[in-house]
């Protein structure tokens, strides 16, 4: 059986789901889903959090509850040079870093973003012999993305009867 790896990109998820799809996916549907493609051996929600926000913290306890680990990183708060503030955490790097220190581990990592900065690592794990599943959205998933990604892309809006949130298989 395929060993499958989930690496989920907590914000680029959020932002697909309020500024594109427009309705919400039930993260535990999304694993039911993604588990039909083999075993999933490991499952992991990168989150940038705000320890102030207690509805965020609520969904991440429920998280661990529904099989993924959570890597959480606080949101920082910097002033811009106009005055203006701006929140910041970004766990791109996190996400890579274990893409490549859990190789060994899984046949196929699914990565949950369309963010282009994981253009190179997938053109990597493809190098290394790795298959990949990129799950984003149209209007949402980067030109490079989706050109590396090829066949390997499916797209939420496809799979809504399946995952989305309060609505029954």
């Amino acid at each position: 059986m395929k060993r499958i790896s989930v690496f989920l990109d907590g914000s680029n998820f959020f932002y697909l789901q309020k500024d594109c799809l427009r309705w919400f996916i039930d993260p535990k549907k999304l694993l039911d889903f993604i588990g039909k493609r083999g075993e999933i051996v490991d499952a992991t929600y990168y989150a940038s959090t705000d320890p102030n926000n207690e509805k965020q913290s609520g969904y991440l306890k429920a998280l661990y509850h529904m099989g993924f680990a959570v890597e959480q990183k606080p949101i920082k708060l910097y002033t811009q040079s106009d005055g203006s503030e701006k929140h910041k955490a970004n766990l791109d790097i996190e996400i890579v870093l274990d893409l490549f220190n859990t190789i060994d581990t899984y046949d196929e990592a699914v990565l949950i973003s369309g963010d282009t900065d994981f253009s190179r690592p997938l053109q990597i794990l493809r190098a290394r012999g790795k298959q990949f599943l990129v799950l984003s959205t149209k209007g949402f998933i980067s030109n490079e993305m989706r050109q590396i990604a090829g066949m390997h892309y499916l797209d939420f809006a496809d799979i809504r009867d399946y995952i989305e949130k309060d609505r029954p298989i």
